[in-house]
């Protein structure tokens, strides 16, 4: 996409807005009525409040070159075939992804291809060269980086705005559609209307302290179930964590040189452990039939929310027997969301990664591939032994902890 220049800065609230109204929507008319309105308003402003955009320009990484044959003009002014190298040159950001998109009040006219990885939290462009002259290089990249992110500064500034009167912009949305309700129920009283004073909820334990706070209960009356569970969001955040841990951990041998799983996972769970609030992450902890490596639990009634199991990868049928034994001896009917964390010292890590995606699907487990997370980071469905009904989210994460 061309940098800063897909939606302008002025339309750009009012959609941010309006997603916020659907999550408040989404919610229903007992529970916008019930919620204490603090609360509700704390919880969405800490989930929607837009970070500035900041281009971390030491984490530069510049690809190696793909080559193509093309012709070009030469100083004469003649058609020649000529070979042009094709650099990549990438960079991690931090802030709201979406900005990269929003063209600012005011704004520069410059601009450039740019994109942005989401998952990985970078943002890239390409250079084109005609000649192997290193100062063109450097030139030709300088030159791109400006034009693609000459915008930030006036953007950031549009935000930090915006974020001034955030909290009270996001409370008139909430009241707004809390009077329409009221209205309404007034309307059924009034023609005499009964409305079923009883609610049925979900009990969800908290989900992230982080940006994310726990979206507040509303008092209950019929409940269905009081089993805490992971919520998604938090489920997908722990997999981020541990992934992005453990692909730092690659860059720094010191991290993993000479130590066992042990040694290795608790590197993850010193991460995980100060994460979450109202969890506890545990390491070797009894589970079933046995000793689990990673249990996150919900601290109020130690409910499993999620586990994981750290092994060294020694060939396919080691790693089969390594999922079998998670759901054999580890997993009870109320876990459903799970890892596999492989710690892969083989000199061929693109190897065992095809062998990861060729033989997952042959576990007698097994229902079905959902996708990746990454790289080396596999999402399926398997179901419980006893239980075909009952599906488990399984991540198959491996990380590359070559030993020299």
């Amino acid at each position: 996409m061309r940098s800063f220049s897909e939606i302008h800065w002025l339309d750009f609230p009012k959609t941010y807005f309006e997603t916020i109204r659907q999550e408040i929507l989404s919610n229903g008319k007992d529970y916008i009525l019930k919620v204490d309105e603090d609360e509700y308003v704390k919880y969405l402003v800490e989930k929607y409040t837009i970070e500035s955009l900041s281009v971390l320009t030491e984490s530069e990484h510049i690809s190696e070159p793909t080559k193509s044959t093309e012709m070009v003009y030469d100083m004469f002014g003649r058609e020649v075939s000529a070979t042009v190298l094709y650099f990549t040159i990438t960079y991690n950001f931090t802030g709201h992804a979406g900005l990269f998109k929003v063209k600012p009040n005011p704004s520069g006219l410059v601009s450039h291809e740019i994109n942005v990885n989401t998952h990985n939290s970078t943002v890239s462009f390409n250079v084109k060269l005609l000649n192997q002259n290193p100062e063109e290089f450097k030139q030709l990249k300088a030159r791109s980086y400006s034009d693609a992110f000459f915008n930030i500064k006036n953007l950031n500034t549009n935000v930090e705005e915006m974020n001034r009167t955030f909290e009270q912009d996001v409370r008139n949305v909430f009241i707004t559609e809390k009077n329409k309700y009221k209205k309404e129920n007034d309307f059924y009283a009034a023609i005499n209307v009964k409305v079923n004073p009883n609610t049925t909820s979900v009990f969800t334990a908290p989900t992230i302290k982080k940006r994310i706070i726990p979206q507040p209960d509303v008092p209950k009356g019929k409940e269905l179930n009081s089993v805490p569970t992971m919520s998604s969001e938090m489920y997908n955040d722990v997999l981020k964590v541990i992934y992005d841990s453990g692909k730092g951990m690659e860059k720094k041998p010191s991290l993993y040189q000479n130590k066992d799983e042990e040694g290795l996972r608790d590197q993850f769970l010193f991460i995980l452990e100060t994460r979450y609030v109202g969890t506890t992450a545990t390491g070797e902890t009894f589970n079933k039939g046995g000793k689990t490596d990673i249990i996150l639990k919900y601290a109020n009634d130690g409910t499993n929310l999620f586990i994981a199991e750290c092994k060294f990868w020694h060939g396919s049928s080691e790693y089969l027997k390594a999922i079998t034994q998670l759901f054999d001896r580890y997993l009870t009917w109320r876990d459903s969301k799970v890892a596999v964390i492989l710690f892969v010292q083989n000199q061929s890590f693109s190897d065992v990664l095809e062998t990861i995606q060729k033989d997952t699907s042959t576990h007698p487990y097994y229902t079905k591939d959902i996708g990746k997370r990454g790289e080396s980071s596999f999402s399926y469905l398997f179901h419980l032994p006893q239980d075909k009904n009952k599906p488990v989210e399984v991540e198959i994460m491996a990380f590359h902890y070559h030993q020299k």
